[in-house]
């Protein structure tokens, strides 16, 4: 299971950028908080382009701001815009909801692909109030790219390189109603789509699918904690320094610098991402 305080970097970021998005948004057809979801596929998408191995990297899920000097590749949230002359990941929520006002978007318009337990109650990832969403079938697959697809094509439309769709994991909190065959299928259909609309896409977490990258199509990670959690190693044989890690302490990112420095891109960040001119923002590399 994600540890507790595996993405708490990223839950009120996010969670603020989607009520501020709600306000704005007019789209009763897609789940608001992205400006992009009606965005027309790519036609003649070009070849896909991995990121180079270790490459300084940015974390900017909580708002966008200037890349500080030196950085060459980022991820900022799917609403938000590339940054010019990087290498650009968009993050996609694609395996659980965002919490909140997102969820009477999913209720009112897609229920049954909610994942319920044995009464009917949503399963949710109680440490960021999340429900998972139903990827236990073919069929609810299929339905759930009819969504999560617009929001990849929007990542490519914007101009960015690459996408990161987070709670790959989603099936280790879901009391044993998903799998991670499940999981793999899914993930399998992103990385169709992206490829199709010539983007990279990276795997988000879950040691456990390494051994599956290659059949799903994985060109590159986005990690959190590795150092922390001792998955540095599996991660940086895996992909061969297209690993980009996240640490959210200066203990475990100074040990990872030690240790993984010449091997992985590695970024120290406050646990709320916030925006480079917000009091406690941080943000270092090795």
């Amino acid at each position: 299971m994600t540890p507790l305080f595996r993405r708490r970097g990223i839950r009120h970021a996010l969670l603020a950028a989607v009520l501020a998005l709600l306000v704005t948004s007019c789209s009763t057809n897609a789940p608001a908080g992205d400006r992009r979801d009606a965005a027309p596929a790519h036609t003649g998408a070009g070849p896909i382009r991995p990121p180079a191995a270790h490459a300084p990297f940015d974390y900017q899920l909580g708002g966008a701001y200037p890349p500080p000097d030196g950085v060459r590749a980022l991820s900022r949230d799917r609403s938000a815009d590339p940054a010019p002359g990087l290498y650009n990941i968009c993050y996609v929520n694609a395996f659980q909801t965002q919490p909140g006002d997102a969820v009477d978007w999913w209720r009112a318009h897609h229920p049954g692909l909610l994942l319920r337990d044995a009464r009917g109650g949503l399963v949710i990832d109680e440490d960021w109030d999340e429900p998972l969403l139903d990827i236990s079938t073919p069929g609810t697959r299929e339905a759930l790219l009819d969504i999560v697809g617009p929001w990849i094509d929007g990542c490519a439309k914007a101009g960015f390189d690459a996408v990161e769709p987070d709670n790959l994991d989603s099936y280790e909190r879901s009391d044993g109603r998903l799998t991670a065959d499940d999981a793999a299928a899914f993930a399998t259909l992103l990385a169709r789509r992206a490829h199709d609309r010539g983007l990279a896409i990276a795997q988000k977490n879950t040691t456990a699918l390494l051994d599956r990258r290659r059949h799903i199509g994985f060109d590159f990670a986005v990690v959190e904690e590795c150092a922390r959690y001792r998955e540095c190693p599996a991660f940086a044989d895996a992909y061969d320094g297209k690993v980009f890690d996240i640490e959210y302490t200066a203990k475990d990112f100074d040990g990872a610098c030690r240790r993984w420095g010449e091997r992985l891109s590695l970024t120290l960040r406050d646990r709320d991402v916030r925006p480079a001119a917000e009091p406690g923002h941080v943000s270092r590399r090795c």
